[in-house]
């Protein structure tokens, strides 16, 4: 069985796949954004997957990729085209070349154009591709900067994605509308830059009179990427809250074990964000926790102290996930929920005192 996630970034509208053999669970990532290593990595750590590989389909203008910051989350080797120009990598990759993940494997083929070192991987049985920017949905990346060639681009896309089987489903780095996969004999018979009536002349003429902005993060970007991601501040961008020992969650929140907080009760504030009848009732309460309900927190936030972390608890996890989420509208930084909540702090850690407010 193949497992297969696709994640979205919506500051930049990148596209980040995740496949796996679920027999040795062993997986790639194509496509990972900086600021969304951490919620990778907590997700391929809640499938129980081991990162073999992180692949980019060529050096992006519009985001930093994720690439270094992975490797050093979860692992696995980086890889990327040997005409990128990058410096940095654990692998590059030419055409023709096989990226194995347990017993499935991605087939890379050359698709210059949009930029020198473009990428398209092909999952062995031809049933998938992700493109990059080569193909868009019922478009084409751009060809007016870095090593940008329409004429090139226009026979990659022809040559090397839509010969694949018609009903290859392609997935592509970016989308801006909303859409999420397409497929060859789609793009063939829809693409209005590319498909089968569209010759290179016209392609070529097409792709001359965009006049596109460049990419907001483009001085940015390209630097970065050039270098796999790779900050100036390396200790910086893969520091953990200190304060007690913290997991990223999928959900985007760092979650807090009992057995830590218990540990570190006496230096962080305990916020209960349950309704006052359940803090009299038989699952109890921690002891020494300040109790605003959910629904009054975003008015009594003020009560808080901004200089001390905040632990929010419920009765499961669910509506302090929540006020983790208001209380970093107001301001607030240092902020766990308690894992499980209540119920696994019964089960698990030290017993409620049970009292009422």
């Amino acid at each position: 069985m193949l497992v297969f996630r696709q994640l979205f970034d919506p500051q930049s509208s990148t596209y980040t796949y995740l496949l796996g053999d679920g027999e040795t669970r062993e997986a790639v990532l194509i496509d990972p954004v900086f600021e969304q290593a951490r919620r990778d990595a907590a997700l391929i750590a809640d499938l129980d997957l081991k990162l073999v590989a992180i692949l980019d389909t060529h050096v992006h203008a519009d985001h930093v990729t994720g690439a270094w910051l992975l490797r050093r989350l979860a692992g696995g080797a980086i890889a990327l085209a040997a005409s990128s120009g990058a410096e940095g990598a654990d692998r590059y990759l030419g055409d023709g070349d096989t990226i194995a993940f347990g017993k499935r494997s991605l087939r890379v083929r050359a698709t210059p154009g949009h930029t020198a070192g473009c990428l398209t991987y092909v999952l062995d049985d031809r049933s998938m591709a992700f493109t990059g920017d080569a193909l868009l949905i019922r478009g084409s990346g751009r060809t007016d900067f870095q090593q940008g060639d329409a004429r090139a681009l226009f026979h990659s896309v022809r040559d090397r994605i839509l010969s694949l089987p018609g009903d290859c489903l392609l997935y592509p780095a970016h989308d801006y509308r909303g859409m999420t996969v397409t497929s060859v004999r789609e793009e063939c018979l829809y693409n209005p830059r590319l498909g089968n009536a569209v010759e290179v002349d016209d392609f070529v003429g097409h792709m001359a009179n965009l006049g596109l902005a460049h990419p907001k993060k483009l001085d940015v970007a390209v630097p970065a990427n050039l270098r796999c991601g790779r900050p100036d501040d390396e200790s910086a961008a893969t520091a953990a809250p200190a304060w007690a020992p913290l997991r990223y969650s999928f959900s985007g929140t760092w979650e807090i074990q009992p057995h830590a907080l218990e540990e570190h009760r006496g230096a962080v504030q305990v916020l209960d964000v349950r309704e006052p009848a359940e803090l009299a009732g038989p699952l109890g309460r921690i002891a020494g926790v300040i109790a605003i309900p959910l629904g009054s927190l975003r008015a009594r936030a003020g009560e808080l102290d901004k200089g001390r972390p905040i632990v929010a608890v419920c009765r499961s996890g669910s509506r302090s996930a929540q006020a983790i989420v208001i209380l970093r509208e107001a301001g607030f930084v240092d902020l766990a929920n308690l894992a499980g909540g209540m119920l696994r702090w019964r089960s698990e850690g030290p017993v409620a005192d049970g009292g009422g407010i």
